[in-house]
């Protein structure tokens, strides 16, 4: 079941240093919301506080709130842990833990969750994860074989494999792309569409056809200036940014003309 957002005036720290200000935003179940902007605007900063993945750096912080279905992800007593189970990340590059099998892959959140499986039941989440990631046919003899072992395109969709076997309701994913031939980039938007009727997708892209492609809405980020925070200018309907926005910094960002 898939989860709404709502953030509220949040702020990100690095110790004193201060990344991203005064976000606020609603994200709905079910949909793909994109974050564009220049390098360096605070979109994947902003993207991890969404699950917490941001205090692996020490000093991070944040002032504001970020609401799961209307729980506080940042209240008192709750575990980041926890919390990274419910809101799935996918990264830049691809990252199969490379001692283990495709196999291992998928269930390795599972096992780190410390829930015990049967052969089984494992067997069932395997094929499940697989062919939710559209990976299922092309590595269903091999799962044995060493997950570094498949191409780049299909080392991202068994990471989103792996991702999606722990049951999430949200996922996120930081320029899931970039590292990816066309051809692999067209597979993984094609996903993207497919995952969105069961849960509720944030993209981080530098690439505006693929944000125009895959989002129902895009929030466009942007900095003044080195040294100063990233602000978001401007979140609404995909089709709205790219045809009609309502500032003209994202007009000069989605045309080509900065950035």
């Amino acid at each position: 079941m898939s989860k709404r957002i709502e953030v509220s005036d949040l702020n990100v720290y690095y110790s004193k240093f201060l990344a991203v200000e005064g976000v606020s935003m609603n994200i709905e179940p079910r949909s793909v919301t994109a974050f564009i902007g220049p390098s360096g605007c605070g979109k994947s900063t902003f993207l991890r506080t969404l699950n917490r993945m941001h205090e692996v750096i020490p000093g991070a912080r944040v002032e504001g709130s970020v609401l799961l279905d209307g729980e506080d992800l940042y209240g008192p007593g709750v575990d980041p842990v926890l919390v990274r189970r419910q809101v799935g990340m996918v990264f830049q590059r691809p990252n199969p833990f490379p001692t283990m099998s495709i196999r291992e892959n998928v269930l390795a959140g599972v096992r780190l969750n410390s829930r015990s499986i049967s052969k089984e039941d494992a067997d069932a989440l395997v094929e499940r994860s697989l062919q939710g990631a559209n990976l299922w046919n092309e590595v269903k003899d091999r799962l044995d074989k060493p997950g570094s072992g498949l191409s780049g395109g299909q080392q991202q969709r068994l990471c989103i494999a792996r991702a999606i076997a722990v049951s999430p309701e949200v996922l996120l994913m930081d320029e899931p792309c970039s590292a990816l031939d066309p051809i692999s980039t067209l597979a993984i938007e094609d996903l993207i569409d497919e995952l969105k009727k069961e849960y509720t997708i944030v993209i981080v892209t530098h690439n505006m056809q693929q944000a125009s492609r895959v989002s129902d809405r895009t929030a466009f980020f942007n900095i003044a200036g080195t040294g100063k925070p990233g602000r978001l200018i401007e979140f609404d309907d995909t089709k709205k940014i790219f045809s009609t926005p309502s500032v003209q910094a994202t007009e000069d960002y989605v045309s080509g003309r900065f950035g």
